[in-house]
């Protein structure tokens, strides 16, 4: 008898943030002090890797960083998370940066360059999951790696029997063609409201967008809304599930907690509705703590936060 499949598999951007931290955002033209600095791990597939990992799921990272001195930085950081990096390729050139501003009350802008991570091919995917598709439980993606990219990584882990979660971040029109191939797609409010055309400014209105995923042919549709919570919505019912109020420092990592948490949570085989309860409760927790990768939390920080 095979061996269960547990593992989690993140395709995606691999990026070193720079972030500033203020009280406000300076005007066009216009120089102001600010509080903090810092430079780590970022990128929405890295921080969703670190959140999988420190959630305690054996996770494997797929993607690309380039030979500059900041790839040091990117790889150190994913292996201090325990996540396993024999299918993150070194290419010539930057690697990815994120330019960030944080202000008071959690706000953030960001600005994100993406040098090496448009260097992923499908040739690298197809030596990934041909290694890991017999391990691999689920497997999450984003929209920082070119689209081709993406929808070949959907394709190829719905053949292999493995759950796709889409993080459709940052949202741009897609070609329906990835929807029949995503199992969960995880979009906040804006996301939702780009993608569907639905202004999606309440839960009716969360509902209405989850029910344009399923028709485009998703099997279900995680509406994330910040302090409102979040909507489930699948063919069979809807499922409200509501936010954990924190004091919000900084905004910038929380949805890639909340992913990487719920992959983990879905590969250790949790029901759904209570994956996504410890996803929200990683989500509260980031939302806590200044910077990217830094701010996500361990299964201990959840589990005590729930408990």
């Amino acid at each position: 008898m095979p061996e269960p499949r547990t593992d989690v598999l993140i395709v995606g951007s691999i990026n070193v943030d720079v972030t500033a931290f203020a009280g406000r955002p300076p005007q066009p033209g216009e120089t102001i002090s600010g509080d903090a600095f810092a430079v780590q791990l970022g990128g929405k597939g890295a921080n969703q890797a670190v959140a999988a990992g420190r959630a305690g799921a054996v996770t494997h990272m797929v993607g690309c960083v380039g030979d500059d001195a900041f790839a040091d930085l990117a790889t150190s950081s994913l292996e201090a998370a325990g996540v396993r990096l024999q299918h993150v390729r070194t290419v010539p050139g930057h690697t990815g940066i994120a330019h960030i501003r944080v202000y008071e009350h959690g706000d953030n802008d960001i600005v994100v360059v993406p040098h090496a991570n448009a260097a992923l091919t499908t040739e690298q995917l197809e030596q990934a999951f041909a290694a890991l598709a017999g391990t691999a439980r689920v497997m999450l993606t984003q929209l920082e790696t070119p689209f081709a990219i993406t929808l070949a990584a959907a394709r190829l882990a719905h053949d292999a029997g493995i759950t796709v979660i889409l993080d459709p971040a940052p949202a741009v029109p897609l070609d329906d063609a990835i929807w029949p191939f995503v199992d969960i797609v995880k979009p906040n409010e804006t996301e939702a409201s780009l993608l569907t055309g639905i202004a999606v400014d309440s839960r009716e209105r969360a509902i209405e967008a989850g029910r344009w995923f399923l028709a485009k042919g998703a099997r279900a549709a995680l509406i994330t809304m910040g302090g409102a919570g979040s909507v489930l919505v699948t063919s069979q019912s809807v499922t409200d599930h509501e936010a954990m109020r924190v004091e919000v420092v900084d905004t910038t990592a929380a949805g890639d907690a909340f992913a990487g948490h719920l992959a983990a949570a879905l590969a250790a085989d949790l029901p759904l509705e209570q994956a996504i309860r410890r996803a929200a409760a990683a989500g509260a927790i980031a939302v806590t703590r200044r910077g990217s990768s830094e701010s996500i939390p361990t299964a201990a920080a959840v589990d005590a936060l729930l408990g």
